[in-house]
């Protein structure tokens, strides 16, 4: 095809002359879907199309390229180092842009991010209410330093690996006939690397990795749950291909307090009063995540009354806005009384009307309306 023959380039991937470099890829995306062979075999046109949308990407994707091309048009790409697909096969052109077809059609040879590791740090519930650092000791597989992550040894000779040919991974087909399935995966003879060597490094055995000591500073943010993570991007193993890490995951665990439970962003504390305490009323220290405060617990106070202390619960670790902390009262009865205390209460008790006090009146006058009903 000459250059006088060949079609506008945006009009072969069917976008405007103002198209953003995603708009392109998207188009050129979609069209690889609908061209490439293994999905429009019914199509006779569809390998010609498909290298002609390839094509038009590699000049478009370009800056430079495509800077030439509006200016000059097919003309001005004259002397321009470039791939003939005229000449390839598809299977070809996934070599180019295996970047591109990857997600799409597992093959090329794509870019293999590392392993994500994972580690736990352990912190007090005081150390929630505000943003803290810990260093974070831990051990991955890094590059081996002997060899520079090559695996092989310094001065031996790389080669081309003979079973995946340079491309780092191996198409194997499995089924049979209509429904045979194709599964791309890394080449088992050079790992992903697309090369090998005549000698192995001495200390790595050939993978270029070794067990190292890494010591990082993690931020963990106020008001951090119990079990969330913190992620701390490439801090992972290294990929394959040595480029993309992996990241490192670092859970957090947040002791229990001896008083203090979490409910959400407030804290709730248990207190045990003696009856005549909360008969009488007292003042009566507790303990809070900035120390001890005493707190007035008012006469007649009942078991299971909550108290509120405004603002001296945790930080959302949203908004930052602090929840309260939330008193519960527990009136204790004594299990034992000696004989001057019973005689004590024997005395109370005659002067108790139970007629009168609000609970009491309002069982027994539901108690009696029972009974009445029932007769």
């Amino acid at each position: 095809m000459t250059v006088t023959d060949k079609r506008d380039y945006y009009e072969v991937l069917g976008v405007s002359r103002e198209a953003s470099p995603d708009d392109i890829k998207r188009a050129y995306r979609k069209a690889a879907m609908k061209y490439h062979p293994d999905r429009s075999s019914d199509d006779p046109e569809s390998d010609s199309k498909f290298k002609e949308a390839s094509e038009a990407y590699e000049i478009l994707s370009n800056p430079e390229t495509r800077s030439r091309y509006d200016r000059f048009g097919h003309a001005g790409l004259s002397g321009v180092a470039g791939h003939d697909f005229s000449r390839m096969r598809p299977d070809d052109i996934f070599s180019v842009f295996g970047d591109i077809f990857g997600d799409f059609f597992g093959g090329g040879r794509r870019t293999s991010r590392g392993v994500d590791l994972q580690t736990e740090v352990v912190i007090s519930l005081a150390e929630v209410a505000k943003e803290s650092e810990r260093s974070i000791d831990f051990q991955r597989n890094d590059f081996c330093d002997h060899c520079a992550g090559k695996g092989a040894e310094p001065g031996s000779k790389v080669v081309t690996c003979e079973t995946c040919g340079g491309y780092g991974q191996v198409e194997r087909t499995s089924g049979m006939g209509f429904f045979s399935t194709r599964v791309v995966t890394d080449c088992p003879t050079c790992h992903g690397r697309g090369n090998s060597f005549t000698q192995r490094c001495k200390d790595c055995q050939g993978s270029g990795r070794m067990p190292k000591r890494r010591v990082v500073t993690v931020k963990i943010p106020a008001g951090i749950h119990d079990g969330q993570a913190i992620r701390l991007r490439g801090e992972g193993e290294p990929g394959q291909d040595g480029t993309a890490r992996g990241d490192l995951h670092c859970y957090v665990r947040v002791k229990e307090h001896p008083f203090l439970q979490r409910h959400g962003n407030d804290l709730l504390c248990e207190l045990p009063l003696s009856f005549t305490q909360a008969a009488l009323g007292t003042n009566v220290e507790i303990p809070t995540l900035n120390g001890r405060t005493e707190v007035e617990i008012a006469p007649g106070s009942q078991h299971g009354d909550l108290l509120r202390l405004n603002h001296k619960g945790l930080p959302d670790i949203r908004s930052g806005r602090s929840g309260d902390q939330i008193i519960r009262v527990l009136v204790e009865i004594p299990r034992k009384l000696n004989q001057k205390q019973q005689e004590l209460l024997r005395e109370f008790a005659e002067t108790e009307d139970k007629r009168v006090l609000p609970e009491s009146k309002g069982f027994l006058d539901k108690l009696k309306e029972f009974f009445d009903l029932s007769d």
